[in-house]
Parts: structure tokens; C-alpha cells; sequence
């Protein structure tokens, strides 16, 4: 039977349509929303932490929105969902590789370095468009982040040209040939799509990351991002496979740390969901890194405080307003017991390296601002007591609990705590 001529011709008509719409903005073939691609998408969207930056409003994932807080001024995350209007609905393939591979915007604006495209860059074309299948399966929303509020001249984009000639080298990661499979996978991991450098790292005077001191240590939002090399005394030289695994996983390594703030999220929206062999890998690169040293003399959370009764001793005793072991058996003896031990989900105060590092900002970080951390095993949650504490209260519980459970030469002011509560988180 033979088909008419003219049939023929619509039946053409039709497939060309149906070619010319898969190739619009914002669809490219490449992109293919394909199950297997959207779900290695998302693992490693979350090993990157998107959400945690480009998500203001819990209620509107990767929306954007949320304040970024820097020396500059504050940067506010643009809009990732896929809405055509004001999220990346109609961005080619080719301008997301763009994007992430050399921080310009669709636009041809180049991109403020608080978006880790300094680390991106190393992510193969096949990561970043699986991160783009993701993002496009994810639910639209309709919203337009505020404005950054930048003072003159870093409102203006034109003058990263110089500072990315002085911080950002584009090209993709290239293995070791001399180091194992491992090492490799680790090294992707760590220094790309985990940009663990972003926050571990001391900046220079242009605010990029110190090379000399790589992982060795950095600041965000007041927090302290301890040294991740493997120095005995000032990183996790003393950590055991078991201890690092564990604390990215779940955010708790016994008798080493816990995590609060920023890292909190960052195991709460990232690394808690690494397979079992990325976690090796991540450990084994972490491993073979040069050690970065700051003088310590011993780990964080290697102090011996003495044993004594401070309950039995307070009795009877005149209060005073700023007495330190008071005001920690009333507001932290509860959970973590007079004598620091902790149960259950309350971490112990001995063995803390919030309790051993010096200086004490992130233990006063944490009484003011409290801890949330949810993983697939367990959530954990310390209430905030910015509300409830003077500045001085919070240092003078601050300073009983270095002095009784963990570092005696760290102490903290009032002036300091305020400085701290005044950050923005």
C-alpha cells in the first residue's frame, strides 16, 4: 500500500518540529532529562552543596536568595530552578559549562568568586550537564533575589578580569599518573566539586586562597575551618580512617569533633550522602597532602582537664552574675552533664575540639547561635542562647568550659562575643 506523497511530507514536517523544539534554549539535546543522568545529577549536586548557598527560603529549593556575607558587601545566590524568567530555564548547555567553567554569566558578565567557579572549573562537561539534568528536573520557581548591595567599585563586574588573573586558572581537573585511582577521585572530589579550599583555606590580601597553606585553615561568617592536613597536632593527622568517614557522614567523630555552623549544613546538605568509596577517596587524598603546621603543640581535642567536683563545691557558695560554672549548670549541664561527659546525642565537652582550639570562637559561635544538624542516622540540636545570655555571660561560660574541660590558655572577652554575635550567618 502505497503511503500519499503529501502524508509523507506532514509525517517529515512533524519529526523536523519535534527536532527544532528539543533544540530551544534551555533544552538542549545533551541535556536529556534521562532518570539515570538527573540521579547522578543530584548526588552531585549535593556533593557540591548547592542547595545549601542558592536556597533562602526552605520552602523554595534553589531559588536563590540567601545573603552571602563578605568584606565587600553582601552578594545574595541567584535563582537555579528552572523557571524561564528569573531562574536558568532558558540557558543553553553551553552557557551553564560556561558558567561553571569560567564564572561568566549568561549575560557576559563575569561572576562574583563567592560562586565557587574557581573550583568548578575542574568538573568535566559530563558532571556539569548531569548537574544541569538535575536542576532542570527540579520544580520551577518563580522568584527574583534581591540586588547584591556591593560598595563601589566591586559593584562592578569589569574588574574581575584582574582579580581572576591574579586567582583562577580555567582548564579541567587532570589525574596524578603517579597516584592511585583513589587519590584521584579524592583529589576531584576535594578540590573541585567539594571546594573544601573555599572555606579551609587562609585568604591572601585580594581574598583568593593562600596556595602556600592549602587546607590549612580559614574563616567563615567568624567561624574557624580548621586545618584539614595531615598534621598531628593542628589537622587530622591523628584522625583515624574510621574518624574522618565518620564525621563527614554524620558529623560526629567521637572523641575528635563535632560539627556546627557552616559545616553542620555543609554534612547536613553534602557530604552525608557520599557513597562509601568516595569517602575513602576523600579521606586517601586528605592523606597525602603536604602538612600545614600553626605552631600547636597538640591536637584540638587531646586535653586532660582535672577532675574535680564543681557541683559539690558550688554549695553553699555566694552567686555571682558572671560565675561561669554556674551559668553552665544551669543553661549546659542538662545535656551535656556537669562533668562534660555528654549522653546520648549530646557530644561530651572533653575530647571536643570546640572545647581545645584556640581561639574559642567557634564554641562561643555555637552558644550563641546553637547547633541543627540532620543526617540519615540521626539529627542533633542545640537551642540558641543569643537570646538568652548577655555577651558577657556567653564568655564566661565560654572561658569555663576551656578552662575545666579543654584548652586553659584560650579565653574569650565579652567585646569578642559581641563581635561574633554581630556576624552575619
Amino acid at each position: 500500500m502505497r503511503v500519499p506523497r503529501r502524508r509523507t511530507w506532514l509525517g517529515i514536517a512533524g519529526v523536523l518540529l519535534v527536532c527544532l523544539a528539543a533544540r530551544a534554549p534551555g533544552a538542549d539535546l545533551s541535556a536529556a532529562n534521562a532518570p539515570q543522568l538527573i540521579k547522578r545529577g543530584e548526588y552531585l549536586a549535593r556533593v557540591g552543596n548547592c542547595i545549601g548557598c542558592h536556597t533562602a527560603d526552605p520552602a523554595r529549593p534553589f531559588a536563590g536568595g540567601r545573603p552571602i556575607a563578605t568584606r565587600f558587601g553582601t552578594i545574595y545566590t541567584p535563582n537555579i530552578t528552572s523557571d524561564p524568567e528569573t531562574g536558568i530555564g532558558r540557558w543553553t548547555d553551553a552557557e551553564f559549562l560556561r558558567a561553571m567553567h569560567e564564572g561568566i554569566g549568561r549575560d557576559g558578565k563575569r561572576l562574583y568568586p563567592a560562586f565557587p567557579y574557581v573550583e568548578y572549573t575542574k568538573l568535566t562537561d559530563q558532571d556539569v550537564l548531569a548537574i544541569r539534568a538535575y536542576l532542570g528536573a527540579v520544580a520551577p520557581v518563580r522568584f527574583t533575589p534581591p540586588r547584591n548591595d556591593l560598595a563601589f567599585p566591586f559593584s562592578l563586574r569589569w574588574p574581575m578580569v584582574f582579580w581572576n588573573l591574579l586567582n583562577f586558572t580555567e582548564g579541567r581537573f587532570v589525574p596524578d599518573p603517579k597516584a592511585s585511582a583513589e587519590r584521584n577521585r579524592g583529589a576531584y572530589l576535594v578540590e573541585g566539586l567539594a571546594h573544601c579550599g573555599k572555606c579551609h583555606t587562609p585568604r591572601t590580601v585580594t581574598h583568593g586562597l593562600n596556595a602556600s597553606e592549602r587546607l590549612g585553615g580559614g574563616t567563615v561568617a567568624g567561624w574557624h575551618a580548621y586545618n584539614i592536613t595531615p598534621d598531628k597536632n593542628a589537622g587530622i593527622g591523628a584522625w583515624s580512617d574510621a574518624d574522618l568517614t565518620a564525621y563527614l557522614s554524620t558529623g560526629a567523630a567521637p572523641g575528635r569533633a563535632n560539627a556546627a555552623g557552616p559545616m553542620a549544613e555543609v554534612v547536613s546538605n553534602g557530604t552525608q550522602y557520599l557513597t562509601q568509596e568516595d569517602l575513602r577517596s576523600v579521606a586517601a587524598y586528605l592523606r597525602s597532602l603536604p602538612a600545614v603546621s600553626d605552631g600547636a603543640t597538640r591536637p584540638r581535642a587531646n586535653f586532660d582537664p582535672p577532675a574535680r567536683d564543681d557541683v559539690a563545691a558550688l554549695r553553699g557558695s555566694p552567686a555571682g552574675a558572671l560565675d561561669g560554672a554556674r551559668l553552665f549548670i544551669g543553661n549546659c549541664a542538662s545535656c551535656h552533664g556537669w562533668n562534660g561527659e555528654g549522653a546520648g546525642p549530646y557530644p561530651p565537652l572533653r575530647g571536643n575540639s570546640a572545647s581545645g582550639a584556640n581561639p574559642a570562637d567557634n564554641l562561643a559561635l555555637v552558644i550563641l547561635n546553637g547547633v541543627t544538624r540532620s543526617t540519615q542516622r540521626a539529627s542533633v540540636f542545640m537551642p540558641a542562647f543569643a537570646g538568652q545570655l548577655s555577651d558577657a555571660q556567653i564568655a564566661a561560660i565560654s572561658n569555663y568550659v576551656t578552662n575545666r574541660f579543654g584548652n586553659r590558655q584560650a579565653s574569650m572577652s565579652a567585646e569578642q562575643v559581641g563581635k561574633l554575635r554581630a556576624t552575619p550567618q
